[in-house]
């Protein structure tokens, strides 16, 4: 197979081309399948029960429009052989494959025929900074066969690549003025193209549900309060990913100035990161936050053109009220943060409060208060779970409880789960953490990375995933395998435990949630 040439004409070709219809052909047994879209034809090829087409252009390459927003793609004339991942954005960390040539899709889908199929666009999670839509646990094989939908998979722009805000330090020059917010314009056009060329693959684009996990899901409550964004999804899914409020623009500017700094660079050279090594532009971004500590934070940027409001501040975006919304934590989030450390094994009382940073909990309170409340109030907890819950409470549930709140006094109430099956980590500890719900989700318990171990992950994982799909197709999760599912109260806080057998309650850590309830919370990174 060949892959198509890429060319440079037609790069304004309209967003609304016609799309032709899906040619099938059979050779034997081999089944050759093109679908056509409006930048040119894609092969796909058989993945498993379903067909799959991987490293589809829906952007341009980003490197010659380094801090731009994207452009699209060029056209192809021959069939693209899309049987490899693209490119992943640029990033610190062992991401294989790196390129700012990363504006790539991934699609799986049972047939091609006239669009019909619900469709699942997943986003991917590490923070702003890191990760890919590559990873064996987002395959959507398994979740499209099992529901007879259409599955995506994206990569956008990273780090300062997607989020360095420059338009302050350059007078607002158009050459950086969306810098802040890249990596989400970037989604924008994704979802952009999904409404455009899905219907070739078998999916109905006036039913696409964004589906994310962590930093996922952050983007995805951002884009709730994106104008650009309004009438490209249907449905949302977060999973331990939220964002109540986005970097005010001073903070911003100040990281981009640290980063500035770290390259060698003043305001007045700033024209050299349009050119210099990308490498370089990742490395510098090492550099301290001088809010947060750690390294430097990029992320969403209150920018008055992109974002002109924060997601979940002061009250939810009216502009997504209408979107059927589903809200999703674990448990022990920050065992997947803290469960590894060995500072912290065998840890004793009187060295937890010590333990209990600002790092960890993420607002301003007393750490020994909060051991004494544990104690107090949770008698049976050892140090270390306490570490681990209180770590949890604090920190990024604080955000989705907000978030499910701001939805009900919308009057437009979020469907809320909490793991509480627990999976196991690589060093052998249990629990629900961060990330234990990307393969019950998407019914991948069995890919590498997963954690979901034993004979009843798979039970766990058909609960899970059925919700998903039930929930893409109508906006409700509801399914036989669960008890009756009711959207989120401030009067009960209803909310769906998954476990073995799952259950309704009523503000599960309810007491946890008052306790820390009475501090300010300040979404990490604002």
């Amino acid at each position: 197979m060949v892959r198509g040439h890429l060319t440079r004409r037609g790069l304004g070709l309209a967003a609304g081309a016609v799309l032709l219809a899906p040619r099938t052909a059979r050779a034997g047994s081999n089944r050759l399948t093109i679908a056509q879209t409006q930048f040119g034809p894609v092969r796909l090829s058989p993945d498993g029960p379903v067909l799959s087409a991987r490293g589809i252009p829906y952007g341009a390459d980003t490197g010659p429009l380094r801090f731009l927003p994207p452009a699209a793609p060029p056209l192809w004339t021959e069939p693209l052989d899309a049987t490899d991942y693209g490119p992943a954005s640029p990033q610190r960390g062992g991401e294989p494959n790196q390129s700012e040539d990363c504006l790539r899709l991934n699609i799986w889908t049972p047939e091609l025929h006239a669009g019909s199929r619900p469709v699942i666009v997943y986003i991917h999670g590490g923070a702003y900074s890191t990760g890919s839509g590559s990873s064996p646990l987002t395959n959507g094989a398994r979740l499209s066969a099992r529901g007879d939908v259409v599955v995506v998979t994206l990569n956008h722009r990273l780090g300062p690549l997607g989020y360095a805000s420059l338009a302050r330090l350059t007078g607002f020059a158009r050459a950086f003025r969306e810098s802040g917010n890249l990596g989400q314009i970037d989604l924008v056009r994704a979802l952009g193209w999904v409404k455009q060329n899905i219907t070739a693959f078998g999916g109905d684009p006036g039913c696409v549900t964004v589906v994310g996990q962590s930093g996922g899901g952050a983007k995805i409550a951002t884009l709730m309060a994106m104008p650009a964004a309004v009438g490209l999804f249907h449905r949302a899914v977060t999973m331990s990913g939220q964002q109540v409020t986005a970097s005010g623009p001073l903070n911003a500017t100040r990281r981009a100035e640290v980063w500035l700094e770290a390259l060698g660079l003043t305001p007045d050279r700033i024209d050299e990161v349009r050119t210099m090594p990308v490498e370089r532009l990742i490395e510098a971004a090492g550099a301290t936050d001088p809010i947060l500590g750690g390294s430097l934070y990029f992320g969403p940027v209150l920018d008055g053109r992109s974002l002109t409001r924060h997601p979940f501040w002061p009250d939810a975006a009216p502009q997504s009220a209408h979107i059927p919304m589903m809200i999703g934590n674990t448990r022990e989030e920050t065992l997947a943060f803290l469960g590894g450390d060995p500072a912290n094994a065998g840890l004793t009382w009187e060295a937890l409060p010590a333990r209990l940073t600002p790092s960890q909990m993420r607002i301003d309170v007393a750490p020994e208060e909060v051991v004494a409340w544990y104690r107090r109030e949770h008698p049976g907890m050892s140090p270390d779970q306490v570490l681990i819950r209180a770590a949890t409470a604090a920190r990024s549930w604080r955000a989705a409880v907000i978030e499910a709140e701001m939805r009900a006094e919308q009057g437009s109430p979020a469907f809320v789960y909490q793991l509480d099956w627990a999976s196991r980590l690589p060093n052998g500890r249990t629990g629900a953490f961060h990330t234990s719900d990307i393969p019950l989700m998407l019914d991948n318990v069995a890919a590498e990375g997963s954690g979901a171990v034993g004979p009843a992950a798979q039970a766990m994982a058909d609960r899970m995933s059925d919700a998903l799909l039930a929930f893409a197709r109508t906006g409700d999760p509801n399914h036989a395998g669960l008890p009756p599912w009711t959207p989120y109260s401030l009067e009960r806080r209803e909310t769906m435990v998954m476990d073995l057998p799952p259950r309704m309650a009523d503000d599960p850590r309810g007491d946890e949630r008052r306790f820390f309830g009475r501090i300010p919370y300040i979404q990490p990174g604002t």
